[in-house]
This record gives C-alpha cells, sequence and structure tokens, in this order.
C-alpha cells in the first residue's frame, strides 16, 4: 500500500451514484409540464440522457463549464422540437425544483467501502482528501448539501466543483486549483507524487491527473474498488 500525503477523489460512479428515483421522478416533471408536444416519458427520460453525456463531453473537451440551467432548457427545448418555448421558463425557479426532487430521492454511497476507506484516511492523520467534481444537472451547492447529508463531507478537507470555477476536468488549471488548495501547513513539502487522484473516468480523472504531473488511479470503470488504496 502506498501511502500518498493527498487524496483526491472524483465524485460520480467514484463516491456516489445516481437514485434511480430521482432520475425517473424528473422525466416524469419535464412530461408532465414542458411537453407541449405529447412526447412518451420513455422519450424524455432519452433526452436527459442524450442532454447529459453531449454537455458532459463538451466540458471534458473544453475544460469550460456549461450550467444546469442551461442544460435543462437544452432538454425542454428538445423535448418540443427545438422550439424556443423555454425562452419565458423561470430557470432558478426550475433549478429550485430540481433540487428539491434530488434532496428527496437522495444519491446513493457508491458502495459499502466508500465510506471505510475515506475513514480510514482521515483516520491515519498522515493524508488530508479532497473533491475534484464536474457537474451536470446538480450544481456544486446541491451536492454540498447531498455530502453533508451522507455524512461525506466532514471526512473532506475541501469540495472543488467544475460550476462554481467555470473549470471541468481533464483542464490542467482546474487540477492545478486543487493542488493549490492543499493546506500547507499540513504538508510542508508537497511533491507531485505524493498527491493521487482517483476516479472513473479514464479521460477527465486519469489523462487530467497526468497532465498535471500526479500520480492516478481509475476505479469501477474497470476491475478495481477504492478498497484499492487501503489493500
Amino acid at each position: 500500500m502506498s501511502i500518498y500525503k493527498h487524496y483526491s477523489f472524483d465524485l460520480w460512479l467514484t463516491l456516489i451514484k445516481s437514485n434511480p428515483a430521482f432520475k425517473t421522478e424528473r422525466a416524469r416533471y419535464f412530461h408532465a409540464n414542458f411537453n407541449h408536444l405529447g412526447k412518451t416519458i420513455d422519450e424524455v427520460a432519452g433526452i436527459f440522457r442524450s442532454v447529459d453525456l453531449m454537455v458532459n463531453s463538451i466540458n471534458e473537451r473544453t475544460g469550460k463549464n456549461i450550467d444546469a440551467e442551461e442544460m435543462y432548457l437544452m432538454v425542454i427545448s428538445i423535448i418540443n422540437d427545438y422550439s424556443t418555448v423555454c425562452l419565458d421558463i423561470d430557470v432558478d425557479g426550475l433549478y429550485n425544483e430540481m433540487e428539491t426532487l434530488i434532496l428527496k430521492h437522495m444519491p446513493l454511497v457508491y458502495c459499502s467501502d466508500s465510506i471505510d476507506v475515506l475513514k480510514r484516511l482521515k483516520d491515519s492523520g498522515l493524508s488530508t482528501t479532497s473533491l475534484l467534481s464536474n457537474t451536470g444537472f446538480i450544481k456544486g451547492k446541491t451536492l454540498r448539501k447531498i455530502l453533508n447529508h451522507l455524512e461525506i463531507d466532514t471526512l473532506l478537507d475541501f469540495q472543488l466543483y467544475s460550476d462554481e470555477v467555470r473549470m471541468s476536468k481533464p483542464n490542467v488549471q482546474f487540477f492545478q486549483l486543487m493542488l493549490d488548495t492543499i493546506d500547507r501547513d499540513k504538508h510542508t513539502e508537497l511533491g507531485l507524487h505524493e498527491v493521487i487522484h482517483i476516479g472513473d473516468n479514464p479521460f477527465a480523472d486519469v489523462k487530467g491527473a497526468e497532465a498535471i504531473g500526479i500520480k492516478s488511479l481509475l476505479i469501477n470503470s474497470n476491475h478495481l474498488t477504492i478498497s484499492a488504496l487501503i489493500s
């Protein structure tokens, strides 16, 4: 087991995963409220998936960030065959509705080992930990509430979200921000080889880490799990 001074984690599909009930209820909400052309619920759900994949790809390729409100407007426009019906929508009110919905149908801890590994890293007293997460339909301000509910926030020294800093992984500047935010009172001397980033995405997580010169570990999308950090 290699001991690193700082562990940076991705969030989705690394530490947490979606609650299927949220996506179902979200599709029902848009089907009932923004579906002027009578699309089926399955079609609405498919549009959400397409926009999510498209925006995620754009953010990764540009290193920038498309906001949640813009994504919801894209979904509404596509549901209505790319009409401009969405121009009069209260986007702030819509996001608040979506936040209420996801807090009702909370995401889940990715696996039983997730919390245990974070606790062991934190309790060792040798390392600091942080979150480096791209966002999509769910903003950082909401994710902070979720991690508080799941009792993950106390196991992290800080959290960085793409929508709050206008940068997305694998943008090197986003990784540099993570390095610059590490508490140097705890790590007065910190080499790049003493920092590791853990995530499920070979492009955003692994290539981003490699580009800045830190270690990386790909988990969950391959044969490894978070337990590899302490085994």
